[in-house]
């Protein structure tokens, strides 16, 4: 039945190709084919291996310099940590409590619209004790005991800072170089620069967890892992909880492996025409994705199980890893996909945006955040898989030493704040043990050794084995990349 219609749309197909449009647009592709020859044989592109039966374009590329990571988890904490109640210990606040902010210190610089109508802005010390840890006596707030224990093997930047000071902006340009939409998220970025090791599982993996506070929590939207102006074959895949992890995957009732494996191969012929007609690499990337999905049935049920998992491992993560969808769990989940050599896991933790009672709402999202946090580093790290993954830990920006509202003796809530927020790193070329940058008195401006968002995407592909103004996409006439005309590796981070 397929083999007729796949011949029946053949013949039709062939009676279109004498038309005057189609005459033209065979005639445009012979020559964009024969530019494409030439730049082959000047080297400028690398030929696939034609005898290579198993040739797939979602093989393995060889990075450009000897790679320290292959593969990324990031922990994205979306809404903005507040990092002066939980990494940048800031005693002096106490002296300042309620004073408004020094005109010195905010130097004129912008702020949202939430506070801009305030009558001041109070200084608003954290209520939560602090104590050092490890080798580099890093200060760590009571709300992190479980990262405390990790704390010489993970890097503390203190000095991130960012363009943006609302949410959607800014974490877009964390997560593609750009404040604006349309760019290729970070993860398609390394899924077209250095394809994947596991052919039965997308190179790039994102999985979202809800707020574990109670106030409602700014949307994502899944533009943040697309692939903007890449090849849709490098966006990424989202992981849901339940039994039916990818959408449409599974076969409808009354479909079997057999049916579906002849439906593919009717479509991919179909397919295979259209592409050979039109040019369009969009459609080979609808014939792969299909495949994709096909193995996928096998992989990502197998993937998904965690019944063969010991007892120490749900120990070790928190009581919230056997339930599907959890931070916890989508955390155990990450080092599954790290051990199937998957090449960008990205897990946004939604629930940092604390307008107001943050007292109350960062204690709820640390319970939930920071055991599985530090057991996925503790994870690697046992079975010799840190060395070569890359995790990172963070939010779009950080949080104003100033309360938003009125300021209370347990109760206060904070702004967003661009100029300096905390995140950190762990494994993959970066040394453990440390902790980068200084800010002022105030958790206000940065004082030494910033780092900016180019710096930081530019030194995640550093690690990768990729330099950043090296992976690059040429589109409406311009040569992009991740790092737009920014970044340098922030060396002071590697080992």
């Amino acid at each position: 039945m397929i083999e007729h219609t796949c011949q029946d749309c053949e013949h039709r197909l062939e009676d279109l190709l004498f038309t005057r449009r189609q005459f033209l647009s065979r005639l445009g592709m012979g020559f964009g084919a024969l530019s494409l020859t030439g730049l082959v044989g000047m080297g400028l592109l690398d030929p696939p291996d034609a005898a290579a039966d198993n040739f797939s374009p979602f093989a393995p590329k060889p990075p450009q310099f000897t790679p320290k990571a292959k593969r990324v988890i990031f922990l994205h904490q979306s809404g903005g940590p507040a990092q002066m109640d939980l990494f940048d210990y800031k005693p002096k606040l106490a002296e300042y409590r309620g004073q408004d902010l020094p005109g010195s210190i905010r130097m004129g610089q912008r702020i949202t619209g939430m506070t801009s109508g305030q009558a001041t802005l109070p200084v608003a010390p954290s209520i939560f004790k602090f104590e050092q840890y490890g080798k580099s006596g890093a200060w760590l707030s009571e709300l992190l005991p479980h990262t405390a224990k990790v704390v010489d093997d993970i890097a503390i930047v203190k000095t991130m800072n960012t363009d943006a000071i609302n949410h959607d902006p800014a974490i877009t340009f964390i997560q593609s170089g750009s404040q604006q939409p349309g760019r290729p998220s970070m993860g398609a970025w390394v899924s077209y620069g250095l394809g994947s090791e596991n052919q039965n599982l997308p190179a790039f993996v994102v999985m979202v967890s809800q707020a574990s506070g109670l106030n409602i929590d700014q949307p994502l939207f899944s533009r943040l892992w697309g692939p903007g102006f890449l090849p849709s074959k490098y966006q990424g895949v989202k992981f849901r909880a339940g039994s039916d992890p990818v959408l449409y995957l599974s076969d409808p009732p009354g479909i079997d492996k057999g049916t579906r494996r002849r439906m593919l191969d009717g479509l991919a012929k179909l397919n295979g025409m259209h592409e050979q007609v039109y040019g369009d690499p969009e459609i080979e990337t609808r014939i792969q994705q299909y495949e994709m999905a096909f193995r996928m049935q096998t992989s990502v049920p197998e993937l998904v199980d965690l019944s063969k998992e010991p007892q120490q491992v749900f120990d070790m993560y928190g009581p919230d890893s056997r339930k599907p969808g959890t931070y916890a769990w989508q955390c155990l989940l990450a080092r599954r996909l790290a051990e199937r050599n998957v090449r960008f896991v990205q897990i946004y933790k939604r629930g940092w945006d604390q307008h107001n009672d943050l007292p109350r709402d960062l204690s709820l999202q640390c319970k939930s955040v920071d055991q599985p946090s530090a057991a996925l580093v503790q994870d690697l790290k046992q079975r010799g898989l840190l060395d070569d993954t890359l995790v990172i830990w963070g939010g779009e920006f950080g949080r104003t030493v100033y309360c938003q509202g009125k300021l209370m003796d347990a109760n206060y809530g904070r702004d967003h704040h661009p100029r300096c927020f905390t995140m950190w790193m762990a494994g993959g070329g970066v040394k453990g043990g440390q902790v980068i940058g200084e800010t002022d008195d105030y958790c206000y401006n940065v004082v030494s050794d910033p780092v900016p968002i180019h710096d930081l995407q530019a030194t995640i592909l550093h690690c990768l084995g990729v330099d950043h103004k090296r992976l690059t996409y040429k589109f409406q006439g311009r040569h992009f990349r991740l790092t737009d005309v920014a970044g340098e590796v922030t060396k002071k981070l590697l080992v």
